[in-house]
């Protein structure tokens, strides 16, 4: 096991929720701590950490500046302030895919009062999905908003041939990328997209409810802002002020306190990815989704991932024939191993630290634990 982690489960559910590493649950142990003897004596130090976090974010997707980082608090949140905040007309259009997780579909859904069309690709039909969304868009097309990876079965977009694309068009375009970050590099001058969402509970090893939120800035002062308050305002700190105006920076989007406590556990997290190295962590979680798949191959399973190297990232998922997927799902996870049921079959999402038998184990688990099915009195011919 990776010194900096320690499991006592099979843990391939990194898709889902990560676990922490032991960095962030020191951090948020000590904050508490200090909290609880010296309550905000050390507010600026933790202004500190909140700064670090910002430019470390703005690492990890190739900002410029840590000012362009807005800490959201999902990635909801974030796509919300899309939704709401730019001008649309009555008979605009937005694309997306059909298998969208609900936070990136219910958003533009919202917009059909305004008169907003949706259009969306049946990314099953696909054989060149962004070729297929440039094709649904026409003059009216606003935006293309899509994830990098599909939360199901995985499939991963090339977002510098979409955003290139897009770009020449004049259509923006709007990257969930809560499967993506922290698991395969991104860099802004390569994918110049719009705007940027992605909560960092997955793949970025950190906490529920904090997120980050990027907008290309020559566009924030084009999104209306929804949500008010003492922070979001450039004067910031002034609080006999009468007159005020939104911030400058993305701090705009932040209307109220700072998550602190999230805040220190996302930038224990991100430390670590960014000490590992975004080339390697890739490397690592491709050799990992290489190996699972050989092992799901060897034991007769359907995978239903992508298998080009390409198209895929850190989700695997996979049917296990005439098995019922929803209870092997069950039975797995009541044995200690973390998994999903997404995608119609199981879903494995191992990280760069993941120990290489523990795949070999959970295929092994897998494999006995459908026999059992196969074999149970419920299952057997009267």
């Amino acid at each position: 096991m990776h010194p900096d982690f320690d499991l006592d489960l099979l843990y391939l559910n990194h898709a889902a929720i990560a676990p922490w590493p032991k960095r962030t649950v020191k951090a948020v142990a000590d904050f508490a701590a200090e909290q609880g003897r010296l309550g905000s004596k050390r507010y600026l130090a933790w202004l500190t950490v909140e700064q670090r976090l910002r430019e470390r974010s703005a690492r990890l997707i190739g900002a410029d500046s840590a000012e362009e980082i807005a800490l959201l608090k999902s990635t909801s949140e974030g796509l919300s302030f899309i939704a709401q905040g730019l001008d649309w007309q009555d008979g605009d259009n937005i694309v997306t895919i059909a298998q969208e997780f609900p936070s990136n579909r219910i958003v533009w859904e919202t917009l059909a009062e305004r008169g907003v069309a949706l259009r969306s690709l049946d990314l099953s039909t696909s054989a060149a999905p962004e070729a297929d969304l440039l094709a649904l868009c026409d003059p009216r097309t606003r935006l293309i908003a899509v994830s990098w990876v599909q939360y199901g079965r995985g499939q991963r977009l090339d977002i510098a041939q979409l955003a290139a694309a897009c770009r020449q068009r004049g259509i923006l375009l709007c990257l969930d990328a809560i499967q993506g970050l922290g698991a395969i590099p991104f860099d802004l001058a390569t994918s110049p997209v719009d705007f940027i969402v992605a909560d960092g509970h997955k793949w970025m090893l950190g906490p529920e409810g904090l997120a980050l939120f990027w907008c290309r800035p020559e566009l924030r002062d084009q999104l209306s802002l929804t949500e008010f308050g003492w922070h979001m305002v450039e004067a910031m700190g002034d609080f006999d002020r009468k007159s005020w105006r939104p911030a400058e920076s993305a701090r705009r989007f932040e209307c109220g306190s700072p998550n602190m406590l999230g805040i220190h556990a996302l930038e224990a997290s991100l430390s670590l990815l960014e000490e590992t190295g975004a080339a390697q962590i890739a490397g690592a979680i491709e050799a990992r989704v290489a190996r699972l798949i050989e092992l799901i191959d060897q034991a007769g399973f359907e995978l239903l991932s992508p298998r080009a190297p390409q198209r895929r990232a850190g989700i695997v998922t996979f049917r296990v024939p005439e098995a019922d997927q929803s209870a092997l799902y069950q039975r797995l996870m009541a044995q200690g191993l973390m998994c999903a049921s997404r995608g119609g079959g199981l879903r494995f999402s191992p990280h760069f630290y993941t120990p290489e038998h523990d795949l070999q184990r959970a295929i092994e688990l897998t494999k006995v634990s459908a026999q059992h099915q196969h074999s149970s009195p419920s299952n057997s011919s009267p």
